[in-house]
């Protein structure tokens, strides 16, 4: 009689879940699965498949990964919970996606496609005490990785895992320490302190909700936005944008860290109440070296009265940080958007969507009924352009002729509705330059928009856009480059690096923009990313990583081909868009 053996081996073990799930799945079941089969698409997939893992089996929210060695498996498991604090940053508490993940080095056993035995079982205890985007691995995996990954190991002693029967040392990865013989670039903070602008300079924190109805929050953050804006129009002071303001959301921050990280003198933080229709402001000033407050006050009205209640507390701001601007300036600078507070309302639900990276669609459908409220709302129209340009540009879906015409004529609209806005100015105009060609006028309106407004980030986001599609790509680096530092921990900022890469790849400087294009895959693999290090390696002679990129597209985007690049860069000149088509041909992207 003769037993069948069984296969064995060594493996590195990944069990990794995310935290909280059933809470996830009782608030939004419908945005929790498709936010979890986004991840495993776009960040865990591509990942695995970098550092040589094989995903063995999902069930529900868990995955199963072997991996070859402890390090490649610590690796790709650093990889993915820094790229979830940068994805979670702006996103509020309640629908936020956090894994726990456990490793082990050991012992396993194969059947078929699947593994099985105490390298699995007790990579799933080790899973089981990691906190929401941790990492715990068992003493063997700490051996092998230790001086590979040059991260900082907690020791947390010996640790009882349900049904193991020996007591375990357990260490847990600091994430956000990793050092590596390249510099890695933290999605948290700059690596280092930046330095004070010449003009006195601020950052406004996220407000906290102190409504009855949680409901409310897309309020207060709106409230927050019209306060940043109010305060940017002023071209002596210095003030960091939204997105790298709301990096800060939902977390007990050190001022004086805030400071550092974002480069400025001054933090504003406050809270905002809304009940029924009236609405109390309060926010204090702080000087962010010494933490000293500097103001406090509270202000209240009607609803009626909400953008007055904005200008007050952006006046009185600027009367203490900046005391030789005079009044009259800042009356002229006062603009309130649309008399229609119902229209407004909806404006505001739909940058809270747009903010949190929800449903396109139904983003879309919130600024289109701000429009049917207030037809004349210069803002809603260049949002409704935007978001039919987002979704060819950011969502890879081509646009129809008809769904083009409908985002122009919303663009131009929202043009000839701005007067001097510099927001409505610099989204018009990129989105006229991107969907219609319309490369004069898109430079006119985002030099217009910057003139307006030098410390709009957003504007000289599309500036570097509409520059780079009209080949000038020393001016589309200086703009991008611009943008970051005004709001150095903007989403937005992984855009504006690949924009940069395309830009270096026109000068053939094509080293930095690999350089660029891997800081934004760093954080999210997108197509745009991945192709635009393709084009950059494959012309220095790195040609393996450009083809590996190019399979990483086609995952992504099953159906691109060389033929829907001059769709996807339309650049202005035909010679640059054969340029561009010839490098992904020699990438290995299919005709």
């Amino acid at each position: 009689m003769t037993s069948e053996r069984v296969e064995r081996r060594l493996a590195a073990v990944v069990v990794a879940d995310v935290a909280d799930y059933a809470r996830l799945m009782r608030v939004d079941a419908e945005r929790a699965r498709a936010d979890l089969k986004r991840l495993r698409r776009s960040l865990i997939g591509p990942a695995v498949a970098t550092h040589r893992g094989r995903i063995v089996k999902t069930a529900g929210d868990e995955m199963l990964v072997e991996f070859p060695s402890a390090v490649d498996a610590a690796r790709c498991a650093i990889e993915v919970q820094r790229s979830m604090a940068e994805q979670n940053a702006a996103l509020p508490l309640d629908v936020r996606i956090e894994f726990r993940i456990g490793i082990h080095l050991g012992d396993v056993m194969i059947e078929a496609d699947d593994i099985f035995g105490d390298g699995v079982n007790i990579a799933a205890r080790l899973l089981q005490i990691a906190e929401p985007g941790g990492i715990c691995i068992s003493d063997d995996t700490q051996r092998q990785v230790r001086g590979k990954v040059r991260v900082t190991f907690d020791d947390m002693g010996s640790q009882n895992l349900k049904n193991i029967a020996e007591p375990m040392r357990v260490w847990h990865i600091r994430i956000g320490e990793e050092r590596t013989s390249a510099p890695a670039i933290n999605p948290a903070a700059p690596s280092q302190p930046l330095a004070l602008p010449d003009r006195p300079s601020i950052a406004v924190l996220p407000f906290d909700n102190m409504s009855a109805d949680p409901e409310q929050e897309y309020f207060a953050d709106g409230m927050v936005e019209e306060i940043i804006t109010a305060l940017s129009r002023f071209k002596s002071l210095f003030v960091i944008a939204r997105n790298s303001s709301f990096a800060y959301k939902g977390k007990s921050v050190d001022i004086k860290q805030v400071g550092r990280e974002l480069g400025v003198r001054y933090v504003l933080e406050g809270s905002v109440r809304r009940v029924g229709n009236r609405v109390r402001i309060s926010g204090q000033l702080i000087e962010a070296a010494t933490g000293n407050h500097i103001w406090a006050d509270r202000f209240e009205g009607g609803f009626e009265d909400v953008f007055g209640l904005q200008d007050q507390v952006a006046a009185s701001v600027v009367g203490l940080i900046a005391p030789r601007l005079e009044q009259a300036e800042f009356e002229r600078a006062r603009q309130k958007p649309t008399e229609k507070l119902d229209s407004y309302d909806f404006y505001l639900r739909g940058m809270a969507l747009l903010h949190q990276r929800s449903s396109p669609l139904e983003t879309h459908e919130l600024f289109r009924k701000a429009i049917e409220r207030d037809p004349e709302y210069a803002m809603a129209h260049a949002m409704v352009a935007w978001m039919w340009m987002a979704r060819q540009a950011i969502y890879g879906m081509p646009l129809k002729a008809d769904a083009r015409a409908e985002a122009i004529r919303h663009a131009r609209l929202a043009a000839r509705l701005a007067e001097e806005d510099p927001y409505v100015l610099a989204t018009a105009g990129h989105v006229l330059t991107y969907l219609g060609q319309e490369y004069e006028r898109g430079v006119a309106m985002v030099e217009q928009a910057v003139a307006l407004n030098p410390n709009l980030a957003i504007a000289w986001y599309s500036r570097g856009f509409v520059y780079l599609l009209c080949d000038e790509a020393e001016r589309a680096i200086e703009s991008f480059d611009h943008m970051i530092r005004l709001s150095p921990l903007d989403p937005l900022r992984l855009s504006a690096w690949n924009g940069s890469s395309h830009a270096f790849f026109c000068l053939s400087r094509h080293e930095d923009g690999c350089a660029a294009a891997m800081k934004s895959m760093q954080f999210d693999a997108n197509a745009h990313s991945l192709l635009t290090f393709a084009m950059n390696a494959v012309r220095i002679g790195r040609k393996e990583e450009a083809n590996k990129a190019i399979s990483r597209v086609l995952k992504l985007q099953p159906g691109f081909r060389v033929s829907h690049a001059s769709e996807a860069f339309p650049v202005r000149w035909p010679e640059r868009r054969d340029q561009i088509a010839a490098a992904l041909r020699d990438a290995g992207l299919p005709e």
